[in-house]
């Protein structure tokens, strides 16, 4: 080929990246690895092969890990915790920076790795993966510098354990292991049985920091392995991977108090406006969709266009596939690597083909052998086909269009998912408006994929609940010092033998949607004072009463645009309007519990002042992202929370967690105090008085116990709440798998009244990431 010709055809020659140092360090390994454990690799045992997913050429042979080699990592990690924690802020700090140092100093040899092991592009392995990786454990160092005098009311969870997938192998063992030993916990993690080798070579590297032996564990293994490790005695589990594993985990760990997040699967909408940039929202549509060949939990992979640019736009992009490269991974001309095992080809193949949609795939030429498959589009799917609600997982996109952004807002959110979602316009104020609409943990504006160890990222939905990144992530590392004693059940007094009734019956409602509302179910019980008077009826609750409460809750759902100084407002006026009441509460609160009431009374109005002041002060943040731009950190309601209340103090309990829920914009269904309901019921007076929206909140009396299920159970509950003396908490977070609902239970011990606010606060917000780069 003549020079004249290669500037004519301009097209791209071979650059293959060396693998002989990381083959190099296989052969030095024999091929065959242990787990590293307490410090040190175990000898090799059987096991399974990992093998190179673009060539099937063999790698390693990993070990298999039993319960009996969990149990052994986590007592290692046991031993390691006390002392680990008991180091300074500094010293830990020092560590992480250590690792940062040489995370950089064998970046080429860990790149390379990363792509024989998991078959993305050389490219993506050392100009993206591998950077990050740095730069969570440079900013984790910052953070237990820092963590100590910032949150000094918070003490490490103990042993994390930790399941990662294969699509991130080494960024996702940093995103876990660097803010688990931030916060001074020592942790146990299971990479994927595809990709084990960076987290071994990580392994290996840690001990160039001199990390102390037992802190950081690697036990290899498949489902097994990690079911075996979320069953073992640690004390967090922290996974990402499939949303039905992450149910399993979630009913799994349910009443064990291990404290768990979720980074799960999502269907992440690419909504492009008909005013956008085309061409640059096409290369954005590239990186959203193909990069790591659409292996990603948030890849752009459902396309939303606005209708009148919709051919236009579809033809372009279909140009932009046809000039995609796809080839062996070592190349870094390569856009497209291998899909990263036959097992999972076999899915996507399967799925495509089942398809009643228009295909299209790319018409570029794949390799002979290994697991390759080419960038398909397929379009003319309705809302409800298949591929536009289940995850492919690979470098497959389907596409809709829409006509008004109303519509775009809709199609985006109908999915069982929220995990991100991405909006092309040039019209800067279209996009602040439907950024806060989408159903999502991360939002990009004119962009995609970017992440940093400063900002959060995470899901709703089922997407999972917890966050990756900033303080927002470390704070799942990290439980509240102070810790309550076990709680005995609290039970209502009996009736006595020769009952004192008044002339006059009073029997309580309930209050649903603003109004007073008898029980579904037409029972009621009596409440007793402990001198044997009777005090009055209160209704039973059952499950339709449930669903009422939230079918008004969601009506209510304009409680969340409304401003932090209106959400005040309605706070001070219902203080004011209890303070005038105060004596009656009193007087209720002593009858009720043979206990003054006063002291209860103050506490409670006090909250609601305070709850008032925090509406309008619950900031989020603006993230320093080395971007030309901003992150902005939002600070959103969850939506629709469930608490059962506390037993043993029925109007402060209740108000401690009410007011922080509808402070921060949620709307809320209340079951009170079982024994003590009826400082709730005399409270619906209070409620009525004070301007409150109908629906906001929502008082369902009735048995913990048998309203816990339907609550925990519910699809339209977004979180559920539970500081009750009832032995609630193993049902609550097993029957909230049903949808992930975030859950805050208590495992039968007291929590002191009133709760701190910005634990509470962050219990009742979620964190949405938005990214606006700026510029030209």
């Amino acid at each position: 080929m003549t020079i004249k010709e290669i500037f004519d055809a301009m097209s791209y020659g071979p650059a293959p990246e060396a693998n002989g140092e990381a083959l190099a360090w296989l052969a030095k390994h024999g091929h065959r690895f242990g787990h590293f454990i307490d410090g040190k690799f175990t000898a090799p045992a059987a096991g399974f092969a990992t093998a190179n997913p673009a060539t099937g050429a063999h790698l390693a042979t990993v070990t298999q890990g039993t319960a009996d080699d969990v149990a052994t990592a986590v007592a290692a990690a046991r031993r390691a915790q006390p002392k680990w924690a008991a180091l300074s802020g500094h010293q830990r700090a020092k560590y992480l920076y250590a690792l940062a140092r040489l995370v950089q100093k064998h970046a080429r040899l860990l790149a390379v790795l990363e792509t024989m092991d998991n078959g993305k592009p050389i490219r993506e392995s050392r100009d993206i993966d591998v950077p990050l990786v740095a730069r969570h454990f440079y900013y984790h160092a910052g953070l237990a510098q820092l963590a100590p005098t910032e949150l000094p009311n918070h003490a490490p969870h103990g042993v994390v354990g930790a399941v990662i997938p294969w699509n991130f192998p080494l960024l996702m063992l940093a995103w876990k292991v660097a803010p688990a030993l931030a916060a001074g916990n020592t942790i146990v993690l299971k990479p994927a049985e595809y990709t084990p080798l960076t987290a071994l070579l990580f392994a290996e590297i840690s001990r160039e920091a001199g990390l102390p032996k037992g802190v950081l564990n690697i036990v290899t293994g498949d489902g097994e392995t990690g079911a075996a490790l979320v069953a073992s005695p640690v004390d967090k589990v922290a996974f990402t991977g499939s949303t039905p594993v992450g149910k399993a985990i979630r009913r799994a760990t349910a009443g064990t108090g291990k404290a768990l997040t979720l980074e799960l699967g999502g269907k992440s909408p690419y909504i492009v406006f008909d005013d956008a940039d085309i061409d640059s929202a096409i290369e954005g549509l590239v990186d959203a969709i193909w990069f790591n060949q659409g292996q990603v939990c948030c890849a752009g992979s459902r396309l939303l266009v606005q209708e009148g640019i919709a051919p236009r736009f579809h033809e372009k992009l279909k140009r932009r596939m046809d000039g995609l490269r796809i080839g062996d991974p070592l190349d870094k001309c390569i856009d497209v690597g291998a899909v990263v095992d036959p097992i999972q080809l076999a899915t996507i193949t399967d799925m495509v083909n089942g398809s009643d949609g228009e295909i299209y795939r790319a018409n570029t030429a794949l390799p002979a052998q290994g697991c390759f498959y080419p960038p398909t589009l397929i379009t003319g799917l309705g809302t409800a086909s298949r591929l536009m609600q289940e995850e492919i997982f690979g470098p497959v996109l389907v596409s809709m269009t829409f006509r008004t952004p109303a519509e775009a807002v809709e199609l985006a959110n109908n999915t069982r998912f929220g995990l991100a979602a991405t909006l092309w316009t040039e019209n800067i104020n279209l996009a602040l408006d439907v950024a806060p609409k989408l159903k999502a943990g991360v939002v990009w504006v004119n962009a995609t994929n970017l992440f940093d160890a400063a900002a959060g990222f995470g899901g709703v939905r089922e997407s999972g609940f917890g966050r990756e990144g900033g303080w927002e992530g470390l704070m799942a590392y990290l439980r509240p010092k102070a810790q309550g004693k076990p709680l005995k059940p609290v039970a209502p007094f009996p009736e006595p033998a020769t009952p004192e009734a008044p002339a006059l019956d009073r029997t309580a409602k309930l209050y649903i949607g603003g109004k007073q509302a008898r029980p579904d179910g037409g029972y009621s019980r009596p409440v007793w004072s402990p001198k044997g008077k009777l005090l009055g009826h209160v209704g039973l609750g059952n499950r339709k009463d449930i669903r009422n409460a939230v079918e008004a809750a969601h009506a209510a759902k304009g409680w969340a645009k409304t401003t932090g100084h209106a959400r005040a407002q309605i706070l001070y006026y219902m203080a004011e309007n209890l303070s005038a009441r105060a004596e009656e509460f009193a007087r209720r609160l002593k009858d009720m519990t043979g206990r003054n009431g006063e002291a209860e009374v103050e506490a409670t109005i006090d909250t609601l002042f305070t709850y008032a002041a925090w509406a309008d002060k619950y900031d989020g943040a603006a993230k320093s992202v080395p971007i030309r731009g901003v992150a902005l950190a939002m600070n959103e309601p969850c939506g629709v929370i469930a608490a059962l209340c506390p037993d043993d103090a029925p109007l402060l309990g209740l108000v401690s967690l009410m007011a922080p829920a509808i402070a921060m914009g949620n709307t809320t269904v209340l079951i009170p105090s079982d024994p003590f309901p009826l400082a709730a019921t005399d409270l619906y007076q209070v409620l009525e008085t004070s301007d409150l929206p109908a629906g906001v909140v929502n008082i369902v009396t009735g048995s913990h116990t048998e309203l816990a299920k339907p609550l925990a159970g519910h699809m339209d509950i977004d979180a559920l709440w539970s500081l009750s003396a009832a032995p609630v908490s193993k049902l609550a977070e097993g029957e909230s798998a049903t949808n992930l609902k975030r859950t805050w239970v208590n495992h039968g011990r007291s929590v002191p009244l009133p709760l701190p606010p910005r634990d509470i606060l962050a219990q009742a917000t979620e964190v949405k990431t938005v990214w606006i780069p700026y510029g030209e």
